[in-house]
């Protein structure tokens, strides 16, 4: 690790234990992109004016971040590189930069400080109040009332940083790739019309998020393909173990194109609902509906399971009389095989649960912007942005340690290689999907506090 850098501000040292990681920028809508060569790394705020000025210790300090983290550079760099010049100093905030020259491919790369936000719109330390009140549902007026600016510095500010990998941010170590996903879509609209995101998670973390216009499989695999990108971009050789689905045909479909070894593992819950839905109203009736089939989810292995499923057919074929509810039962029944696939992957989710409770979320995030009445890239970058924004969201202190492991999911997941949590400030994209972020990692509250 490299020596830490801090700079005071009110007392919190906001630059204590930066990092900064490589992440794969891809998107499905190629509007997302925007094809810039800039390399972030951690500076002294105070003495960056004069480091940036000395050539000899400018790139020295390369040199240590190389060494240090060698991921945040292009593979080229393993050739040497050299100072290539030093850009004008910037209007908005009067930072200068310098660029490099890769010797291998005499490719030219921008070197922008850490503690900058992207395009110069800011300092990180200025705006981390406000990215904790906007993740919380702040309206942008609010925001410019309280910290200044206008609204539509502040709706910038925040899509930008949907302009990064969802799973390269969230995920930073290869191999720690969750092996078990579930996958739903959520129903929105976008200028008045249908539309649907295509949410994939994992341990509580948001790792995919794209609007598609349409339910047939063809869109829904291109929804789905972000998160596939993003996700073999990190490891090439990435397939998912299982995959939880609700049953739609085109969802199954999508998964299997993008992922051929993955295991479809439909949701046992989807499939009770469907059943409560219309048995409700029937008493005691539904009471042992109910018992059966939970006392069938509550098997231990696949025979049990079997078993019990049997059981169930033969006394709703018995005790139930001809309609809709011994249809649903029977229907649960024969879908059997697909529920019993779980048991060939133990950590596989049986139930959408988690993705639901995610939605429940995402529910809040849509009714309070009123959907989306912009371009079709606009709501991308919206919704990828509150998915990596969800994913450190700080957890209640009163939780922390009570209901829950970590400060936040990103941490829970127990997929960063430090001790406290991460959150990416600012995203910087490159031509060959290349993007670094910027990661405050004292704690996450010193964003968000």
């Amino acid at each position: 690790m490299p020596k830490h850098l801090s700079i005071e501000n009110d007392g919190i040292d906001l630059l204590n234990n930066i990092q900064a990681y490589v992440i794969n920028n891809t998107t499905a809508n190629q509007a997302v992109q925007r094809g810039s060569k800039t390399i972030c790394l951690p500076f002294d705020q105070q003495s960056y004016s004069k480091l940036v000025l000395d050539p000899i210790a400018y790139r020295h300090h390369i040199e240590e971040q190389y060494a240090a983290h060698p991921e945040l550079f292009p593979s080229a760099m393993e050739h040497g590189f050299e100072l290539h010049d030093i850009r004008p100093a910037s209007t908005k905030l009067g930072i200068q930069q310098r660029r490099i020259k890769l010797k291998a491919n005499e490719e030219v790369y921008s070197i922008c400080p850490a503690y900058v936000m992207p395009y110069m719109a800011g300092f990180t330390k200025d705006v981390k109040d406000a990215l904790l009140l906007l993740n919380f549902g702040v309206p942008y007026w609010v925001l410019t009332e309280i910290f200044g600016h206008n609204d539509m510095y502040w709706y910038r500010l925040s899509v930008s940083i949907g302009r990064s990998s969802i799973v390269g941010t969230t995920v930073k170590d290869p191999k720690k790739l969750p092996q078990d996903v579930v996958a739903d879509e959520k129903h929105t609209s976008l200028h008045g019309d249908k539309a649907y995101i295509t949410t994939t998670a994992s341990e509580s973390c948001v790792l995919g998020a794209s609007v598609c216009e349409g339910t047939d499989a063809e869109s829904f695999t291109k929804g789905y393909g972000v998160f596939a990108e993003e996700a073999q971009n990190l490891n090439p050789e990435y397939q998912p173990s299982t995959v939880n689905v609700d049953g739609w045909s085109a969802t199954g479909i999508a998964w299997t194109t993008l992922f051929p070894k993955v295991a479809l593992v439909l949701c046992f819950l989807h499939a009770f609902i469907k059943i409560r839905e219309r048995c409700k109203k029937l008493g005691s009736v539904f009471t042992q509906i109910s018992s059966y089939v939970w006392n069938a989810y509550h098997a231990h292995n696949q025979q049990i399971f079997s078993q019990q499923i049997r059981r169930l057919r033969e006394w709703a074929t018995a005790k139930l009389d001809s309609g809709i509810a011994r249809d649903k039962v029977l229907a649960l029944c024969k879908k059997a095989p697909s529920f019993a696939k779980a048991y060939d992957h133990p950590n596989a989710y049986r139930t959408s649960n988690m993705v639901d409770r995610l939605m429940r979320w995402q529910d809040r995030f849509l009714f309070n912007r009123q959907y989306f009445h912009r371009s079709l890239a606009a709501a991308e970058l919206a919704i990828r942005a509150w998915a990596i924004m969800h994913n450190f969201r700080l957890y209640s202190p009163r939780a922390v340690g009570k209901r829950t492991d970590g400060k936040c999911p990103a941490e829970r997941l127990r997929i960063q290689d430090f001790l406290t949590c991460a959150f990416p400030c600012n995203v910087l994209e490159l031509q060959d999907n290349f993007c670094l972020v910027d990661v405050y990692q004292k704690q996450f509250s010193s964003l968000f506090e």
